[in-house]
């Protein structure tokens, strides 16, 4: 069913303020993904406040040249049935998502990325993207990483109190003995 003016015109407005609010913007192909598999994508995305979307590519350009940011930036790969994935708060999100689905769903293919100053990624670029810890994960390294010198350092002090512990219940056990 085609789209009225005024429904192409909403999808632009919405795909516009995606564009602008997202932090990164995969692109990726998903031909021959079924229905049932692209919705548990999203399922999945939106844990992660990851909105995955399909739009013509024609009306995502349109909504490309009516943002500051995107307006000079190259269109020429999309092409084809794509998908695209939106993220506000994290960077790395959306290309985890994609690439965790890509194990099992081998059809999905990275086509590039938007980056939140205009810019286009590569393919290759979004791959390496995607293999970078989350914000989440890079929050319990560097939490783990303070924790343990204070763990070491405890260590060190109950291994002083527990050499005098056990320097007395051995004087207390000689003792005993005469």
């Amino acid at each position: 069913m085609a789209l009225s003016k005024d429904k192409k015109a909403e999808v632009v407005s919405e795909v516009s303020r995606l564009l602008d609010s997202s932090k990164l913007t995969v692109v990726a192909k998903y031909s021959g993904t079924s229905v049932k598999s692209m919705q548990e994508l999203r399922r999945t995305a939106m844990q992660g406040n990851t909105t995955i979307t399909v739009i013509k590519n024609r009306l995502v350009k349109k909504a490309m040249q009516q943002s500051e940011k995107f307006a000079d930036t190259e269109t020429g790969i999309l092409t084809g049935q794509l998908m695209y994935a939106f993220n506000a708060e994290d960077e790395v999100a959306p290309a985890q998502v994609i690439a965790g689905f890509a194990k099992t769903e081998t059809q999905i293919e990275f086509i590039g990325a938007l980056g939140a100053d205009g810019s286009l990624m590569s393919a290759d670029d979004v791959k390496v993207l995607a293999s970078l810890p989350g914000k989440d994960q890079l929050r319990a390294q560097l939490a783990g990483t303070i924790a343990a010198p204070l763990s070491g350092f405890v260590n060190v002090m109950s291994g002083s109190v527990r050499g005098v512990l056990n320097v007395l219940t051995a004087r207390a056990d000689q003792l005993e003995q005469i």
